[in-house]
């Protein structure tokens, strides 16, 4: 059974949070990349602090590198390198734990929080909102031709919901809902395929034309 890291006592299974001290322990992550200042001031803008963001190396397959702010200690990651990020972060899963998602969003869940449209700190112009993966329960700031923003403590979330199975979980819904690609030959019938026309019984077309005689006679 896992134990608080901070007082020993007894952890509750798919809780992070101890009932006792009330102390949030950190999931099992090989995720603490050693990181190096690149860039004190990039020519990039928090959207929260207005201040110029620093450039940060990290050791992930080679060179890496993404902005954050000293201030707010937001992430602003270009377009492919958060899912870089949680791949060296979290792997080799094979299960979905939907309680444990549960309880990762309901703790991590910041009702404060006001919602805020705020800039790409390339661009500047207004970034969309977006719900990252499925159940995650984590909104991100998208700016679709530069990158995507992350508060302070939204890739933990991020990285606790794909070791509980999230990323699993989001595939699998994608490959549900995914639309059944048309056949080449669209809604024609393969001639195999066609329906035989049948015609009248032989009592049906005297009738009908003893009808037609009656009628123009």
């Amino acid at each position: 059974m896992a134990r608080c890291k901070s007082c020993s006592a007894p952890l509750a299974a798919n809780i992070n949070r101890c009932q006792y001290c009330n102390v949030r322990n950190d999931i099992d992550l090989h995720s603490k990349h050693k990181f190096s200042i690149q860039t004190k001031h990039s020519n990039r803008v928090c959207p929260h602090c207005d201040t110029h963001l620093q450039t940060i190396k990290l050791d992930i397959n080679g060179t890496f590198h993404i902005e954050r702010c000293k201030t707010c200690f937001g992430l602003f990651f270009d377009p492919g390198e958060i899912e870089t990020l949680l791949d060296s972060s979290v792997s080799n899963i094979s299960n979905i734990n939907l309680t444990l998602i549960k309880n990762i969003n309901k703790d991590r869940f910041q009702s404060h929080q006001a919602v805020k449209y705020i800039k790409c700190p390339v661009c500047r112009d207004f970034m969309k909102r977006v719900n990252f993966g499925h159940r995650s329960g984590v909104i991100i700031d998208q700016c679709p031709a530069h990158g995507i923003w992350v508060d302070s403590g939204e890739i933990t979330h991020l990285m606790e919901w794909k070791k509980a199975g999230g990323e699993l979980l989001d595939s699998q819904e994608k490959t549900k809902h995914k639309p059944k690609k048309s056949s080449a030959i669209g809604s024609f019938q393969q001639p195999d395929q066609l329906q035989q026309y049948t015609y009248p019984e032989p009592d049906l077309l005297e009738s009908v034309s003893t009808l037609i005689y009656k009628l123009f006679r």
